[in-house]
């Protein structure tokens, strides 16, 4: 019970922090195409979003209580929007700054778009994995704790009260 709980806390704050890292480094391209089109920059402002809701729903659900469980099908949900984003910025970097995945030449120097552009694409990743198994998690969760009441399948959550025998 409790390793679910530290662990399912671990994940919470690593999801803030990724969301805030993907915040931080798209806030700052949008910052810099201020003038232009909302629509050329809709796969940034997209990515903002999910940033702002994983930073909201992963601070709300950090508290370890067991109803921060049951919150599977958002947890899951939150994954995909993740894993949108990461394919909306992996197409449109389309190969200009080298494969996605090749972290050879990074350097920090402050002048590396392309680093800071694979660093947003690999948190975004990251963040995704933690929300799957931040849902993961809570499939779990709920399967251990419902027991089946009868052959028929319907579910019920188990008393947590101590027996007085």
């Amino acid at each position: 019970m409790v390793l679910a709980s530290v662990v399912s806390m671990i994940f919470r704050v690593a999801e803030i922090a990724f969301a805030a890292i993907v915040a931080g480094l798209t806030g700052k391209y949008l910052h810099a195409t201020e003038g232009t089109s909302a629509w050329d920059n809709g796969r940034f402002i997209y990515t903002e979003v999910v940033a702002g809701l994983s930073i909201l729903l992963a601070l709300i659900w950090l508290f370890p209580f067991s109803s921060s469980f049951i919150h599977w099908p958002a947890d899951f949900l939150m994954s995909i929007m993740w894993f949108v984003s990461f394919g909306l910025m992996v197409s449109w970097l389309n190969g200009s700054c080298g494969y996605v995945f090749n972290w050879s030449g990074i350097s920090l120097d402050g002048t590396a778009t392309c680093s800071e552009w694979k660093a947003n694409v690999a948190f975004a990743f990251l963040s995704a994995i933690c929300w799957l198994v931040s849902a993961l998690i809570g499939i779990w969760w709920v399967r251990r704790h419902t027991t089946p009441v009868d052959t028929t399948g319907t579910y019920r959550r188990r008393r947590w009260y101590r027996s007085r025998v």
